[in-house]
Parts: C-alpha cells; sequence; structure tokens
C-alpha cells in the first residue's frame, strides 16, 4: 500500500526526505506545510521535478490543518529542534504515523511522552538516525554482535567542523539552549547514536562543554566519557570552532580481535579494517562505503513498518532516545561537576541556561 506524506517543515533538511520520497515506489507527497508561501511552492516544484509524480500536493500554513487531513498517512516532522517534541505529539493525537528529524526532543519528559503515547495510539514513530541503515554500518554492528572482533574496549567519536556566526545570525532560534538545543544535539547526535549502537548500553557518563561565542547560548566544544555497561568505554570530542572550515568526522572502534576506523567529511572513508583471521575483502568494502542510500533504506524500513501490524521501525522512540540521554548526560555533567549516573529521570536542555555550576 502507497502511504501519503505530509511534510512540516521545507528548509534544507527536507530536501532529503524529499529524495527519499521519491525514490520508494510504495511513497507520495500529498501534502505539505511552511509558514512562507514561496518555500512552499519551491518545496511542491522540487518534488515533482524529482519525482516525476504531478499529483496535486495541497500546501498549508498551518500545520494543524495538514493533521486534519485524511489523506496524510504519516507526516515527516522537519522543523527546527525546539518544535519537534511538540508536533510529534500532535501528529500523533492526529492518527498520523510520524516520521521525525532528530533530536526526537529537547528534554527527557518530553521524549519519555513521545514513547508512550505512540505505543498508546499504535502509530509507528520513527526518529531520523539514518546512518543506522548505511550498509557500511550495518556491516560493522553485525561483526561486533556476532562476536568476530571479541570484547569491545573503547569507541571514539569525533566531531571536528565549523560553523560561522552567520550559521547562527540566519535563524533566531540557533543557538539558543531552550529552542536550539546545543552543538552536540544538532551537528554530533548521529556520531553519538553509532557509537551507542555499537558499544550498548551506558551506565555512566561525564563531560564538559566550552562556550565562548557571545553570539549564541550553546556550547562550541564538548568532551565526554562514556562508561557501558559490558565495561568498554566511549569517548566524545565535538567542536564547531575547527579553522578555517571542517575537518571531518570519525568513529573508531577497538575490540579484543580488531580495529575499524571510518573517517571523513560524510564518514566516507574507511582508514582501518582489520579483524584477527579475517582477511580484507576490499571489494566488499569499496561496494558498502560506495552505498549512500541509507536515506532511502529507512523510508523504505518504515513503510514496511506502516503496512504490517508484525513490524516495527527499526529506530523507534525508544532506541532514539539513548543518544539523547549521553548527550542530556554530558550537559548535566557539566552544570553538576559530577558524574552521571543512569538512568536519567529528568533533564532539559533549558536548564543549560542556568548558571554555570548550579546543580539541576
Amino acid at each position: 500500500m502507497v502511504v501519503r506524506f505530509g511534510l512540516i517543515g521545507c528548509g534544507y533538511i527536507s530536501r532529503k526526505h524529499l529524495q527519499a520520497i521519491a525514490g520508494c515506489k510504495d511513497a507520495q507527497l500529498v501534502a505539505i506545510s511552511d509558514l512562507h508561501e514561496v518555500r512552499m511552492d519551491g518545496t511542491k516544484k522540487y518534488y515533482q521535478t524529482i519525482s516525476g509524480d504531478l499529483h496535486p500536493i495541497k500546501c498549508h500554513k498551518d500545520y494543524k490543518e495538514l493533521l486534519a487531513d485524511a489523506q496524510v498517512d504519516a507526516v515527516i516532522i522537519a522543523s527546527f529542534s525546539g518544535l519537534h517534541a511538540m508536533m510529534a505529539k500532535d501528529a500523533l493525537l492526529s492518527e498520523k504515523h510520524v516520521v521525525l528529524e532528530k533530536p526526537m526532543a529537547l528534554s527527557i519528559e518530553e521524549a519519555n511522552e513521545l514513547i508512550v503515547l505512540a505505543e498508546k495510539q499504535q502509530k509507528e514513530l520513527m526518529v531520523c538516525h539514518q546512518l543506522r541503515f548505511r550498509p557500511l554500518m550495518q556491516k560493522i554492528k553485525k561483526l561486533i554482535d556476532e562476536g568476530r572482533m571479541g570484547k569491545p574496549y573503547l569507541g571514539i567519536s569525533s566531531i571536528r567542523i565549523n560553523r560561522s556566526p552567520s550559521y547562527y545570525s540566519a535563524a533566531a532560534w540557533r543557538g539558543n539552549w531552550a529552542s536550539d538545543g546545543g552543538m552536540l544535539i544538532n551537528q554530533g547526535i548521529h556520531l553519538v547514536d553509532l557509537l551507542q549502537w555499537f558499544l550498548g548500553d551506558v551506565k555512566t557518563v561525564y563531560g564538559e562543554i566550552v562556550q565562548s561565542s557571545l553570539l549564541k547560548e550553546t556550547e562550541d566544544v564538548a568532551v565526554g566519557v562514556i562508561n557501558f555497561k559490558n565495561q568498554a568505554k566511549g569517548i566524545i570530542e565535538a567542536n564547531i570552532v575547527t579553522k578555517p572550515n571542517n575537518l571531518g568526522y570519525s568513529l573508531t572502534i577497538f575490540c579484543e580481535k580488531g580495529t575499524i576506523s571510518i573517517e571523513g567529511p560524510s564518514l566516507n572513508k574507511i582508514s582501518r579494517w582489520f579483524i584477527e583471521g579475517e582477511e580484507t575483502n576490499e571489494e566488499e568494502l569499496d561496494q558498502l562505503i560506495r552505498d549512500g542510500n541509507e536515506q532511502i533504506y529507512m523510508y523504505e524500513d518504515f513503510i514496511e513498518a506502516v503496512n504490517s501490524e508484525e513490524k516495527h521501525v527499526l529506530i523507534d522512540g525508544t532506541e532514539a532516545k539513548k543518544a539523547l540521554e549521553i548527550i542530556f548526560a554530558l550537559y548535566q555533567s557539566e552544570l553538576s561537576k559530577q558524574v552521571i549516573h543512569f538512568p536519567l529521570t529528568s533533564f532539559s536542555t533549558a536548564d543549560m541556561s542556568r548558571k554555570e555550576g548550579e546543580n539541576p
């Protein structure tokens, strides 16, 4: 059955969603919502061009009108971070399935509410951690889960990028704890998600941040140490002050029987692939690294779940909350100057606006 999508938010990130929908045979865009009519018009034309589908697309300045449309089966929420949880809640209450851009929420309470509500409404809630669907990442996950790399020892996520003052001044919500959520949540969460996915559940987190810009509230530098339940350690180091431009991302996993390291502007280069007792299949790895269709695979997973009573999405609210909780714990550790034990019972990025060092 074709799943009919409504898109809320026609900014830059929406293009990736439109490309994925156009690439799925059982998906169709039927409605869009944005406060700016010009952006809606451009979005409609873009989708029709790349999909070849000239089916009428409704435009709504008020997203609640889109939610009231019986023709819409599922809603894509691509607005700014501070609106994600509220719009997802409204969509679920309107009996819609939801594709939710990261971060799913800016507080533990909102994340928990969405998880419970999706289950109550019996609707799929998928959060966009699409890198889990990249074939190369699936391969690494399988190697670890099958025990072929032995006991995990250490994982390191590095984010070394540049975000200029003009980036933050381009939108009033950027760089604000209450509406944006922080650099790690917006630029680093995919790497944190992969680190957790590979190494498992978390026991404790300790972290510190540095904020030096007068133009915004949120952090410029973040470092964190993770203690996983399986005794592996994790390190997060992230910054948006890399000069003169992006250096890129890297993810390295050190295990008893092997080391895998991936880096590059979009994690598209293998710098180390060694597994004790196994020959490296360079041809297979080359094919895996070239496959960048994770967004399409994510949507195929979502569509299959919507059309099946027995299947659910790979990255639901419970899974998506795991990376969010690690980042929240790092922020809370900065506030309290203490190691944070899991699970977190309460935290909001708005807490970061309080005086440094004041206990949450």
